[in-house]
């Protein structure tokens, strides 16, 4: 009879979003919304996963994406409730659960191998 984990499961039905499951190193699209005024839309954030990290309710994941030159890293929430759907585009094959080296990366060398079925 945990308290927290009461107000999670509640937290987890309020917000039910189906999560597919990724790891790090997939390439996926994020539809997230986005409120501008008394306007809402739908953006669609498409990038590599570059960290998982957290437990329960403060469970996160990064996703990187390069725009022009400039990379873009967003750390999203799984239990946000701006989140409208999530799809895996790519199955990635790394060999570590963080790979923050992938930020110094350019060109050929910033490709990740895509696993095959």
């Amino acid at each position: 009879m945990d308290l927290i984990k009461i107000a999670e499961q509640a937290f987890a039905q309020e917000n039910a979003v189906e999560i597919p499951s990724f790891n790090t190193g997939d390439t996926i699209s994020v539809h997230y919304k986005i409120k501008e005024g008394n306007k809402e839309r739908i953006q669609i954030f498409k990038g590599i996963v570059i960290q998982i990290k957290g437990t329960g309710t403060t469970k996160t994941f990064t996703v990187r994406k390069m725009s022009g030159n400039v990379g873009v890293e967003r750390i999203i929430p799984f239990n946000s409730p701006y989140i409208h759907a999530i799809e895996v585009n790519k199955k990635g094959v790394v060999r570590r659960s963080r790979i923050f080296y992938f930020r110094e990366l350019t060109g050929k060398k910033a490709k990740i191998k895509e696993k095959k079925f």
